[in-house]
């Protein structure tokens, strides 16, 4: 390996140190310690420098050992997360991680091979007869910080992406979700070569080391908090970073809209995984004369959907009693008049089950429309026009999504052309995520970059820009000693 930044921070030249010793290093599939991470980095840079995967047969080989991983270990994979959680639906683990995960498998394999060919584009009519090209190469090695809400699909759809563009990979699990991490840990490694893939376990001073590391491209996925520090860390290598954050997501609830179908995709969002979700939407802005009907129909859903929520099944629980504490003081912080709950059960700290409540017209300055609030818990927020909405918004940090209902296309496009957010919505909520053919990621204080599909494809690949000159081109003109063809040329370009 060739070391070209003679002034990177110790980190990277604890890295070069161990890669130039990589030989003598065992591959790892799983790290604990920093030490060990810090090597079997270094073995997976000088492997991407001498041998980078550019064929496409071997990209589709990792992407048929994925799916198989997959496929041969759903209720393995699917019972860890529960028992981190406390308990999780096994059919929302199927529905919100599982299936997105084949189908991301699926679409990259049927597209893969294409989007990594040279493409033409277009070039001046002045430097024809060349062309110009652009060619998509493996960055080299990939590192993946991994949350601990959706710790499958987060963890294989960047390995996707990374795989079809032809990068190796370490993933930091989640130290939240210890259970999961070690499963998926050593799942990963009865179906990848460590030369390949290396999972990464342990607590903050491991991922801390870990996004120190120079990683080729450093995606994470969490708090926005905890993103600025990966940035952060990041910054010294010149490490470029996708972060998939957070934020408050708003829905708008325009005047004349179906509120029955507004509320059962809203209800939809929100308890999903207890509202432990970056795209559950977070407040919804309505106006005041629709509260008590939504209120009243919000319970009608539950009702319908959630039945006897202490018992069902299909209802996860909050991850730990840490963050079941955090939105507990949320709760304790507002009115009770204010509070809607929208079952007959109560908050329980031991079984960590946290019931849907709304929230109507908080104080701006309450917890809950401070922070993400990562619950369910769904604040109502007065408006009385449009354009107070809008300004609601655009007050706001910008948010991963925005969802718009209502049949007023004349209105729905005021809110698209005149807010920013990661992704939109229209009369739906959080599907966004699961269209391989869009991409995927936040904006401002909800993230930068984005992936899935292509977009995955292109953010984890280098672009290069390729001229390619013909053996009979006219640029012989433009040497020196400038002559009157020259000056009749640039008298012509120049006009």
């Amino acid at each position: 390996m060739t070391d070209n930044n003679q002034d990177a921070p110790s980190q990277n030249e604890q890295a070069t140190t161990s890669s130039q010793n990589s030989h003598t290093v065992e591959a790892l599939s799983i790290v604990k310690t920093v030490a060990d991470m810090q090597a079997q980095f270094s073995r997976l840079q000088t492997l991407s420098r001498n041998q980078p995967i550019n064929d496409w047969a071997t990209r589709e080989n990792q992407l048929d050992n994925l799916e198989v991983m997959l496929s041969d270990n759903q209720e393995l994979l699917a019972k860890a997360i529960s028992a981190d959680f406390g308990y999780r639906s096994q059919s929302e683990t199927q529905f919100a991680e599982l299936f997105p995960s084949f189908t991301g498998i699926s679409h990259a394999r049927k597209n893969g091979k294409k989007w990594m060919k040279p493409q033409r584009v277009s070039i001046s009519a002045l430097y024809m007869p060349a062309h110009n090209e652009i060619q998509p190469q493996p960055l080299g090695v990939v590192g993946i910080m991994v949350p601990w809400n959706y710790p499958l699909f987060l963890a294989v759809g960047p390995m996707i992406d990374a795989l079809t563009a032809g990068n190796r990979i370490m993933i930091k699990m989640s130290e939240a979700a210890p259970q999961f991490a070690q499963t998926f840990a050593e799942t990963v490694s009865r179906y990848f070569s460590p030369d390949m893939v290396c999972v990464v376990l342990g607590e903050v001073e491991i991922a801390e080391a870990f996004s120190k590391l120079p990683f080729d491209h450093l995606l994470y996925t969490g708090s926005t908090a905890v993103g600025k520090k990966v940035m952060a860390a990041a910054a010294p290598n010149l490490t470029p970073v996708t972060l998939e954050l957070g934020g408050k997501s708003p829905v708008v609830v325009l005047e004349g809209a179906n509120l029955e179908n507004a509320v059962n995709r809203v209800m939809m969002g929100k308890t999903l995984n207890a509202g432990q979700t970056c795209i559950a939407p977070d407040y919804v802005l309505l106006q005041r004369q629709y509260h008590e009907e939504f209120i009243r129909l919000a319970k009608e859903w539950m009702e319908k959907h959630y039945p006897n929520i202490e018992d069902n099944p299909d209802y996860s629980r909050i991850i730990n009693g840490e963050q079941f504490k955090r939105v507990k003081g949320y709760l304790d912080g507002l009115a009770d008049e204010g509070i809607h709950p929208l079952t007959d059960s109560d908050a329980n700290i031991d079984s960590r089950l946290m019931p849907p409540v709304i929230v109507s017209e908080p104080a701006s300055d309450s917890d809950v429309m401070q922070n993400e609030i990562f619950a369910p818990i769904l604040p109502l927020v007065h408006y009385d026009t449009l354009d107070d909405a809008i300004r609601f918004i655009n007050e706001r940090p910008r948010p991963l999504a925005l969802y718009v209902f209502g049949d007023n296309n004349s209105e729905i496009d005021r809110v698209r052309n005149n807010t920013v957010s990661g992704g939109l919505c229209i009369n739906e909520v959080v599907m966004h995520v699961a269209q391989h053919d869009l991409p995927f990621g936040g904006v401002g204080h909800s993230g930068t970059g984005a992936y899935h599909g292509k977009a995955g494809f292109e953010r984890l690949s280098h672009m290069k820009p390729v001229f390619v000159q013909s053996k009979l081109n006219g640029l012989n003109i433009l040497l020196p000693p400038y002559g009157g063809l020259f000056k009749k040329a640039m008298a012509l370009f120049l006009k």
